[in-house]
């Protein structure tokens, strides 16, 4: 960004281009903690004052006394803290300090001190001392630059293909209308695809199955709260499928409204139509697009007025012209700036065609991209597998700074162990180039600058395996690696081998001690999780996992299962976060329950908690009634019966015969119904009424209902 933003000061000129200011103003917290500041309270007393106010970006001292009892009180019962009230609720919203807009710059055809005083920031950078909106007025050009660290990653993947297949990618003159690609996007398949990666977006792409660009600039356009929540996105998908009739609101919009099968998506439509139909000029029409989004009464009056005479003038009949000026009112408060979806949907797009003709090299630049956020990469870790790509443990003889490709897998970067910083990576390819790859651990200290890649370096690159190509275990190797550094320090370096040290007292190491040693090393687990281990038992007793449990109603039964992670000790009870296949789940756990104990929250530990779903507060957490470690989940729970199946081949008579057999095998475990149809899937968590004792019999029985179908069931 700053090489672009250089750029335009050398083209148009240093003194035509400048930062816009911003200015931090007086929150409602802030302004009680300066207030008291000045008024020489102690810091203790006000900071309690000031956490009354209720967290948030818009929340005033007025919300605060009518929203916190506790506030009022101690502002109507202590003059000091009504006079500390007072005068910040005075002060509050007046500007505090002065900074620079991340990405806003403001370009000018002559020098900008023509029309703007400037000011230089304690940087030495140059901005305007007028903000963005008067500015605006001023009928300056406003130009936001902004930042994507996709746009990084796109060429790291170009970057990759090379090195992995010889292959040269211009990325800007791929097809737009690749098969590959629009079957990607129709799965929904688009886990690190730009923009198109939350749930919900993956479900719309399901739906609305874009097949040509102009879909992929609506379907971003379209996944926001205004068209989600007013019924347009159905709209525009049944036209779409031909399931509704397009319908335009008057001939003449059709060449405008054809891409959008009749919907009014974009802010640039509205526009059109006034010109088409009115004559306004495209000014005009901006003007016409602001003010229908401020939704200021008189001003839409005036506008709605102005509209329907001029549309009367050129021949539109003024019930047509009010009819559609309502439309335009309507979707002007959910319509979106096509230019600024049609950029973003071009990286979608890009990353799309990446994804589906280069996996393995997509994957290894995403990974890249996330290498300081842990959580983030343990979930892309899982997804790669998922799609049958290798992930190698990093090496000392093979692995770069990043995520490298090699073959049919994945390389881990060394910039992704802890304690290993830039400059012992850069010593140990530097040797590497220069020597050949590392024979063995003394090789490796004979050849490396000691100085750099220092004892604390080593032992973390050993326990993430780095060093497995290398002759014999982690565990021996942790062993040997004092003496080996010793004798880095005398004459005789490196007369002995490691097979001349004693290693029979040193055991090769467990899964769960490797595993271990790479959670500490990398903060996650690179040879498999956890919970692989146990997978099985896992799903045999659990009804819902993190990703499900959002859309779970509040105090419901469930069994949730997870490794402990975290655990947090609240007033009168333990926050334990467990982490599962899918992410975490926050669960409450009462001190005084039965079977708990330290032993049986120690991190790392798999356990499976009983409880009911509360969403009371700001996140959804389950409140335990039963937890209990997965070893003995057998002698506590009732395994489940899940049974899949297609939407299609439910009809009331399947339903009551399913009904019927459930009844017939009844028992003590939880029937769960995963119903499946194209876009989606639904679980369903049948009553106490339908508990069954699961058998074989049972399963041949529920695939005898759903024979003309494919129906999964387990237990």
């Amino acid at each position: 960004r700053d090489e672009i933003i250089n750029y335009v000061r050398q083209k148009y000129g240093e003194d035509r281009v400048a930062h816009i200011i911003t200015f931090g103003t007086m929150a409602a917290r802030g302004a009680i903690r300066d207030v008291g500041r000045v008024l020489g309270l102690p810091y203790k007393e006000v900071d309690k004052i000031a956490k009354l106010v209720p967290p948030g970006p818009k929340v005033t001292i007025e919300d605060a006394l009518s929203e916190s009892p506790e506030l009022a009180r101690l502002v109507k019962g202590d003059p000091q803290v009504a006079r500390l009230v007072e005068a910040a609720r005075r002060i509050e919203g007046l500007p505090r300090h002065a900074s620079q807009h991340a990405a806003g710059v403001i370009v000018a055809p002559a020098p900008l001190t023509e029309f703007t005083p400037l000011q230089r920031m304690s940087d030495g950078s140059v901005v305007t001392q007028y903000s963005m909106k008067p500015l605006e007025k001023l009928g300056l050009l406003k130009v936001d630059f902004l930042g994507l660290r996709t746009l990084t990653m796109v060429s790291d993947v170009v970057e990759n293909v090379k090195k992995s297949r010889g292959i040269s990618i211009d990325i800007d003159e791929i097809p737009l209308d690749d098969e590959k690609t629009y079957e990607l996007l129709q799965s929904g398949d688009t886990t690190g695809v730009f923009q198109l990666e939350s749930e919900g977006m993956r479900r719309l792409l399901q739906r609305l199955k874009p097949n040509c660009f102009e879909d992929l600039i609506a379907v971003l356009a379209l996944y926001r709260p205004g068209p989600l929540g007013s019924g347009m996105v159905d709209d525009y998908i049944q036209r779409k499928h031909g399931v509704s009739p397009v319908i335009y609101p008057h001939p003449k919009l059709e060449g405008v409204l054809k891409e959008t099968y009749g919907v009014i998506l974009y802010q640039e439509q509205v526009m059109q139509i006034a010109s088409i139909l009115a004559g306004f000029s495209l000014g005009e029409a901006d003007l016409l697009r602001r003010a229908m989004g401020k939704k200021e009464a008189e001003i839409m009056i005036q506008v709605r007025d102005d509209f329907v005479k001029r549309a009367v003038e050129r021949g539109i009949s003024k019930v047509d012209a009010e009819r559609i000026f309502d439309l335009m009112e309507y979707f002007a408060g959910y319509g979106f700036n096509k230019s600024h979806s049609a950029a973003y949907a071009l990286l979608s797009y890009q990353t799309a065609y990446l994804k589906a003709h280069y996996p393995v090299e997509f994957m290894a630049a995403l990974l890249s991209s996330k290498m300081n956020k842990v959580d983030e990469i343990g979930f892309y870790i899982r997804e790669a597998r998922k799609k049958g790509i290798k992930i190698f443990p990093p090496d000392v003889n093979e692995s770069d700074v990043g995520f490298k490709v090699v073959g049919d897998g994945i390389r881990f970067g060394l910039a992704a162990v802890k304690n290993v910083g830039e400059s012992a990576i850069s010593e140990i390819i530097r040797a590497r180039e220069e020597g050949g790859k590392f024979l063995s651990l003394e090789d490796f200290c004979k050849r490396v600058n000691l100085k750099v890649v220092n004892s604390r370096v080593i032992e973390s690159l050993i326990k993430a395996g780095a060093f497995d190509s290398l002759p014999g275990s982690r565990s021996q190797k942790l062993k040997m690696l004092p003496k080996v550094l010793s004798m880095a320090e005398e004459e005789g370096l490196f007369q002995k081998s490691m097979f001349d040290f004693d290693f029979n007292c040193v055991p090769e190491p467990g899964i769960e001690e490797i595993l271990s040693w790479e959670e500490e090393v990398t903060g996650f687990y690179i040879t498999c999780h956890p919970l692989d281990l146990c997978a099985d038992e896992f799903f045999r007793y659990v009804t819902v996992t993190s990703k499900r449990l959002l859309s779970i109603k509040g105090d419901r039964n469930v069994i949730v299962g997870g490794m402990v992670s975290k655990v947090a000790k609240r007033r009168s009870a333990l926050l334990v976060t467990l982490e599962d296949f899918d992410g975490t789940i926050d669960v409450v756990v009462f001190p005084k329950l039965e079977g708990v104990n330290e032993e049986l929250l120690k991190k790392g530990k798999v356990i499976l908690v009983e409880g009911n779903v509360d969403k009371s507060g700001d996140r959804i957490r389950v409140v335990a009634s039963k937890v209990v470690p997965i070893e003995e989940a057998s002698k506590h729970f009732n395994p489940c019966l899940w049974i899949s199946v297609d939407i299609d081949l439910l009809d009331r008579e399947k339903l009551f015969e399913l009904e019927e057999l459930l009844r017939k095998y009844s028992g003590k475990s939880r029937v769960l119904i995963e119903v499946k149809d194209t876009y989606s899937r639904v679980v369903l968590d049948l009553s106490s009424r339908y508990r069954v004792s699961p058998s074989e019999k049972l399963k041949e029985e529920i695939q005898k209902i759903f024979s003309k179908g494919e129906v999964s069931v387990k237990f």
